[in-house]
C-alpha cells in the first residue's frame, strides 16, 4: 500500500501489482456524519427511556446511570448493526456518501466492525469525540483510534456513471449471463473504484502498446478472478481482455434481456 501525504487520496496496491486510488473522507465530513448518527442514537435512546423515566422520580441517580449505560449500548449497537448490514455505512455515512473500508480497500470483516465500534468509547473521551478528533486530524489517513485498532479507513463513495457500453461490450456472447446469481454477487463485490479501473483500462485500449495492454489486462483479470466467483467453465477460452469486457457488462448493466 502506498499513500499520498499531500492529498486526500490513498493508493492501494493489490498483490497482483494493480494500483487503484481511494479518496479518503476528511475530519469535517466524518464529524458531520457522526452528528447525524448522534441525533439518531439520541432519538432511539429517548424512545427507549420513556418507560424508564418513571424511575427518575423514585431514584434520579439510577435513572441517570441507566441513561448513560443505554447511550453507550445503543451507540455501539447502532454502529455495529448498520455498518454490517449496509457494508460500512451508518445513516450519517449513507447521507454523506462515505463508508468504512479495510485499509487495503477491501470490504470489512465483522470483527473489524466490532473492534472499531467498541473503541468508540475511548475516542469519545474526555468529551465530544476529543481523542478521536485529535487522532483523525494528526493521522495521515484521518483515522481515529478505532480505525487504527481495526485497520480501517473511511472513504468517499465514488459515483460511477454508466459508460457508453457499446465501447466496452463483449465482442461475443457474454458467458457470465448464464450465471445470474453469481452476476449479482459480482456486482455487489466490485467496488465503484474497481469498476472505474476496468472501465478506464478498456476505454484506453488504443492508447496502450500491445505489450503494455497485455500486461495490464493480465494483472486486472488475475485480480478480479480472485474476488468474483464465476465458475471455471464461464471463463474458459476467454482472453484477459474479453474477461474484463464480460465483467464490465455485468457490473454496469443492471439487467439482461
Amino acid at each position: 500500500m502506498q499513500s499520498n501525504e499531500k492529498t486526500n487520496v490513498m493508493d492501494i496496491r493489490t498483490p497482483e501489482g494493480v494500483f487503484f486510488p481511494i479518496q479518503l473522507a476528511g475530519p469535517v465530513t466524518r464529524c458531520s456524519a457522526w452528528l447525524i448518527d448522534l441525533a439518531c442514537i439520541l432519538g432511539i435512546q429517548n424512545i427507549i427511556m420513556q418507560p424508564i423515566s418513571i424511575f427518575g422520580i423514585i431514584n434520579p441517580d439510577f435513572a441517570a446511570a441507566f441513561g448513560i449505560i443505554m447511550y453507550f449500548f445503543i451507540g455501539i449497537s447502532y454502529g455495529i448493526i448498520l455498518e454490517w448490514i449496509w457494508d460500512g455505512k451508518t445513516l450519517g455515512k449513507k447521507i454523506l456518501s462515505i463508508r468504512v473500508r479495510d485499509k487495503e480497500g477491501l470490504k470489512l470483516a465483522f470483527p473489524q466492525i466490532v473492534i472499531r465500534n467498541l473503541m468508540r468509547t475511548i475516542d469519545l473521551m474526555p468529551f465530544f469525540y476529543m481523542i478521536g478528533g485529535i487522532s483523525s486530524l494528526l493521522s495521515r489517513h484521518y483515522q481515529r483510534l478505532g480505525d487504527f485498532a481495526a485497520e480501517t479507513v473511511v472513504v468517499r463513495e465514488l459515483k460511477i456513471s454508466e459508460p457508453d457500453l457499446s465501447l466496452i461490450m463483449p465482442e461475443k456472447y457474454n458467458s457470465f449471463r448464464d450465471y445470474p446469481n453469481v452476476a449479482v454477487r459480482a456486482r455487489n463485490t466490485v467496488t465503484p473504484e474497481e469498476a472505474a479501473i476496468i472501465q478506464n483500462a478498456l476505454l484506453r485500449k488504443k492508447q496502450l502498446s500491445e505489450e503494455a495492454r497485455s500486461e495490464v489486462y493480465a494483472e486486472l483479470a488475475g485480480y478480479f478472478k480472485k474476488i468474483v466467483d464465476f465458475p471455471q467453465e464461464a471463463s474458459d477460452g476467454l482472453s484477459d481482455e474479453n474477461y474484463l469486457r464480460n465483467l464490465a457488462e455485468i457490473v454496469f448493466k443492471k439487467s439482461f434481456r
